[in-house]
């Protein structure tokens, strides 16, 4: 069994190495442009997936489950949160994940409503990392005086911050996708209660290969793009 799942996670490498090839060398602009680009994200993709993981081992604490503050995960510090794997696809391929927080359900009063807490957590504090910093950008953009985006370093923490804000909208609309293991499988699984269902185990077990296939299909951009979308253009009124 171990060796099966280690052949799979082979192949799943496999393919987020191609499609990172593909993005590449499908992209617009010079290679310097391209890496400009990801190293202006580094700061949105680090905050991004540290405060999502954080936020689900925060409110699983708080509901009295031990576990995550015993691995060390009630905490904002990035190397406890960070997924290499995940961490280079969000940065390659444009979707990602970081090391999931580990629960134990038997610590909660109310376990389904208390994972959905869990699970919802995660996406609440992307939005709110993405308000906060659109209000950090209001105040920058009326320092300098200017709407459009300044040259030099004024430039460049233009860009950073935007991509904070974009990234962690794209997290929060990503991780509500119901398919496993993101979290809009785990908030559908304990509204509706599916872990009674037979096919539930082999939709969780299989749900990377699942995920992939709709992104190879580009499933994935019919939702992440108009939603994407609405919350930039609904943070961009505050600008």
């Amino acid at each position: 069994m171990r060796q099966a799942n280690n052949s799979s996670t082979i192949i799943f490498v496999l393919l987020l190495v191609l499609m990172a090839v593909n993005n590449i060398r499908n992209g617009s602009g010079s290679i310097g442009d391209w890496i400009l680009q990801e190293i202006l994200m580094l700061p949105g993709i680090i905050i991004g997936l540290s405060f999502h993981e954080y936020a689900h081992a925060f409110v699983s604490d708080k509901l009295g489950d031990p576990l995550p503050r015993i691995q060390g995960r009630v905490t904002l510090n990035p190397m406890a949160h960070i997924d290499f794997v995940g961490f280079v696809a969000l940065l390659f391929v444009g979707f990602g994940w970081g090391r999931p927080v580990e629960i134990d359900p038997r610590n909660y009063k109310h376990p389904r409503r208390d994972e959905f807490l869990v699970a919802f957590a995660g996406v609440i504090m992307n939005l709110l990392v993405a308000f906060v910093f659109t209000l950090v950008l209001k105040g920058y953009i009326a320092a300098v005086g200017y709407y459009a985006a300044p040259t030099g370093i004024q430039g460049t923490l233009y860009h950073i911050i935007l991509y904070v804000i974009y990234i962690n909208i794209v997290l929060m609309i990503f991780n509500l996708i119901p398919i496993p293991p993101l979290d809009g499988f785990n908030i559908i699984t304990q509204i509706f209660n599916l872990r009674r269902y037979r096919w539930w185990d082999k939709v969780y077990q299989y749900g990377y290969f699942i995920l992939l296939l709709l992104i190879l299909l580009n499933f994935t951009d019919r939702i992440l793009t108009p939603g994407v979308q609405f919350f930039l253009q609904l943070f961009g009124q505050l600008l």
